[in-house]
């Protein structure tokens, strides 16, 4: 199956070396990112909750806080409890908000491709009780599959050099 149309199925002609999807990762940066992102994604702020959360020490998750603070993926606010220091609490920007479905796609895979079990925890819709899927849809709501899907160029397609 080729999702490539037009001009786009001579892979020669342009290139993709600017893929999204490796720069998004780029941004993640190293894996152990994705615990202190999931444990945004459930709601936790505090830099102590962070560590108790993940397998990651102080040090590896002040770092990682940092990390995705200067990427734009978490705010750090401060806050002082009455007769405490301040101190800071991290929560989720917009940008940060929008990985969630990227990050429930990739559990989801997981749980189905990466774990005997299943994985140790499932999403479901807070009205109806329902298992949540992440799914394809485009912009007018229809269920997709990857035969419906098609490559199309956009402003940042590169073309290749022309072969010597």
């Amino acid at each position: 199956m080729s999702a490539l149309t037009g001009s786009l199925t001579d892979r020669d002609s342009w290139s993709d070396h600017r893929c999204s999807a490796a720069r998004a990762l780029d941004v993640l940066g190293t894996p152990s990112n994705l615990f202190v992102l999931r444990e945004a994604f459930y709601g936790t702020t505090y830099f102590n909750d962070f560590v108790r959360h993940t397998p990651l020490s102080e040090p590896a998750a002040a770092k990682r806080l940092k990390e995705l603070v200067e990427v734009g993926l978490l705010r750090r606010t401060p806050y002082q409890t009455a007769g405490q220091r301040t101190r800071d609490r991290y929560e989720l920007t917009g940008p940060g908000e929008d990985l969630m479905t990227a990050y429930f796609a990739l559990m989801e895979w997981g749980d189905r491709h990466a774990t005997a079990d299943g994985g140790p925890v499932r999403l479901r819709h807070r009205h109806c009780d329902a298992p949540v899927h992440v799914a394809l849809s485009c912009s007018d709501g229809h269920a997709l599959s990857p035969s419906d899907l098609e490559v199309v160029a956009a402003p940042g397609v590169a073309q290749a050099a022309a072969p010597e």
